[in-house]
């Protein structure tokens, strides 16, 4: 969330973002919120004085009673302060709850060099590279090729499991194994340290790393417990240094998370509806780093070029785009998205999300560090490494053989061992 001091002191920053944005609703709770901040400040102070005259009249009440003198008008008035503390209490806590109600739904002040634009179609192109590959044969859909080779079976997991799951068999489940591996060495060769997080989380955690609409749209609740799903390893990553404080000689800290993630949507937005594309539980390598303000644009260049340097190894052809504003969401100041070719389709589809978060999210979730005598919040960032699916389903199409077999990227061979699957 923004920080209140922030929204106070410069209102008209979040009053220009919004009208970027062109969030006409939230426009509309700023003054609200402003004037509400206001009265909750006044009222605090009010309720510390009615709290001191609690005690001053005690004193009072005893001092006259050892001289002798009526305390009836002063009994009186001390009767009558604790029903106005407690309307007082009563008061600032509805305050608090519309500050607080507000301040988890204003969205994040954008960087100046986010595009202007109503949806996806109105995202920039930033760069486009490598060769798209030419096929002189008819390409089969990815699933329907997998499922014939024996790799995979959607039909079984829809019987057991619903729409959009599905089972991975010999080597193209070693498939997967060996993008998880070649991106945590990759990573970790940058100095990304590896995290297996926890994979569900309490709802207070999860409500300062992401947009409270996924609540609804995404996340998976365990019945009956204050416990979700995990949407990506992102998110326990960020909650891993929930209310704590560091030296800023630690900064910056990198990590590299590896999970299954679960996530309730679900589209048809595919000529190739059957497939790893869009599913609900799905493996992915993520990349997050803690640091200091100053820094996190320059670590926002190099989760992206992370992300290009494991694709350009793959030899998988994609595009860079700069999301535009109504695209982004809440969470990220700033997010590209790496587009890979998928050539059933004749299209670039997303594979990769680079966001920088600044202190968005490491406000609500209370994560600070030491600058000298003050204490400032970090930023946060985070992009995809490799979701499995998606660059199966990109290795499957591009690297597809006349024959149906699947070409293993050069990258690869060494961890499953061999340089085509499939082949009958």
């Amino acid at each position: 969330m923004l920080e209140i001091k922030f929204i106070r002191e410069h209102p008209e920053i979040v009053r220009k973002d919004l009208e970027k944005r062109q969030d006409i609703e939230k426009l509309g709770w700023l003054d609200d919120l402003l004037k509400s901040d206001v009265d909750y400040r006044k009222l605090l102070q009010e309720n510390q004085r009615l709290r001191q005259r609690r005690n001053e009249i005690t004193e009072e009440i005893n001092k006259l009673k050892k001289q002798g003198k009526g305390i009836k008008e002063k009994v009186h008035e001390a009767k009558e302060l604790p029903d106005k503390i407690r309307k007082s209490d009563e008061k600032n806590q509805q305050l608090k709850e519309k500050i607080d109600y507000y301040l988890m739904r204003l969205p994040n002040i954008l960087h100046d060099s986010v595009p202007v634009g109503k949806d996806s179609n109105d995202n920039v192109v930033v760069k486009t590279r490598g060769e798209k590959p030419k096929f002189d044969f008819e390409l089969k859909p990815h699933g329907e090729l997998l499922q014939e080779l024996g790799l995979a079976n959607f039909e079984k997991a829809s019987e057991v499991s619903g729409h959009g799951f599905y089972y991975l068999m010999g080597d193209i489940a070693r498939l997967e194994l060996a993008l998880i591996n070649f991106a945590v060495d990759s990573l970790a060769e940058k100095g990304f340290v590896l995290v297996e997080p926890p994979l569900m989380l309490r709802r207070k955690p999860y409500e300062g790393v992401t947009d409270l609409k996924d609540f609804e749209t995404m996340m998976y609740k365990v019945e009956d417990e204050d416990l979700l799903l995990i949407a990506t390893s992102e998110h326990p990553i960020a909650a891993m240094l929930m209310n704590e404080t560091y030296d800023e000689k630690q900064l910056p800290m990198k990590f590299v998370g590896v999970s299954p993630c679960f996530r309730k949507e679900l589209g048809s937005h595919s000529i190739d509806t059957k497939g790893l594309f869009r599913v609900h539980h799905f493996n992915k390598v993520e990349q997050f780093i803690f640091c200091k303000p100053e820094d996190s644009w320059k670590f926002h260049e190099e989760l992206l070029s992370n992300g290009e340097e494991l694709f350009q190894k793959l030899k998988l052809p994609y595009r860079v785009v700069n999301i535009c504003t109504g695209d982004i969401g809440t969470v990220a100041a700033k997010k590209y998205d790496i587009e890979a070719w998928f050539p059933r389709e004749n299209l670039y589809r997303e594979v990769i999300s680079c966001s920088n978060c600044t202190s968005y999210q490491a406000v609500s979730l209370n994560i600070k560090y030491k600058k000298g005598e003050e204490k400032e919040f970090v930023h946060t960032l985070n992009s995809t490494g490799v979701a499995t699916g998606r660059a199966i389903r990109a290795i499957v199409e591009n690297c597809q053989q006349k024959d149906g077999s699947i070409k293993v990227p050069t990258v690869l061979q060494k961890y499953i061992g061999k340089k085509v699957i499939g082949k009958k």
